[in-house]
């Protein structure tokens, strides 16, 4: 199984970050490669839409809004791996700011560790960059 984790940090509290970020359905708020999330199941699965009209479906695994983070895993997607599960986790650091963390671990299927480890990471990081400039920080 493959791993990869993916940090910034924002001179933003925690609580306004978790506030854009800790929806389930709240992608299409900081994240413009992915500008429509549905959400289905209670909340509990999204259908996101990508910039190619890619859909990507997505289950809640877990979720704590005291600890700010939650776990999901993909039902369906374009990506070549399987046993994919990711966290998204919003940290308080010293001086009202905060460190969001963004992990993945999935097997890669008809592709290298190294492909799907970089891929993730790309996603991850850039994700996080959208992030940064959708809080204006």
């Amino acid at each position: 199984m493959a791993t990869t984790t993916a940090t910034i940090d924002l001179p933003v509290p925690a609580e306004r970050v978790w506030q854009l970020i800790g929806g389930f359905g709240s992608l299409p708020d900081w994240l413009p490669y992915i500008p429509e999330s549905t959400l289905s199941e209670g909340g509990r699965v999204r259908s996101l839409t990508n910039e190619e009209g890619g859909v990507i479906v997505e289950r809640l695994e877990a979720f704590d809004n005291q600890a700010r983070t939650y776990s999901y895993s993909i039902l369906q997607s374009p990506f070549p791996v399987t046993g994919y599960r990711s966290t998204l986790t919003v940290h308080e650091v010293a001086g009202g700011q905060s460190r969001v963390e963004w992990s993945g671990t999935f097997t890669p299927a008809g592709t290298s560790e190294e492909e799907a480890i970089s891929l993730f990471h790309g996603i991850y990081t850039e994700g996080l960059a959208a992030l940064r400039r959708t809080l204006g920080a």
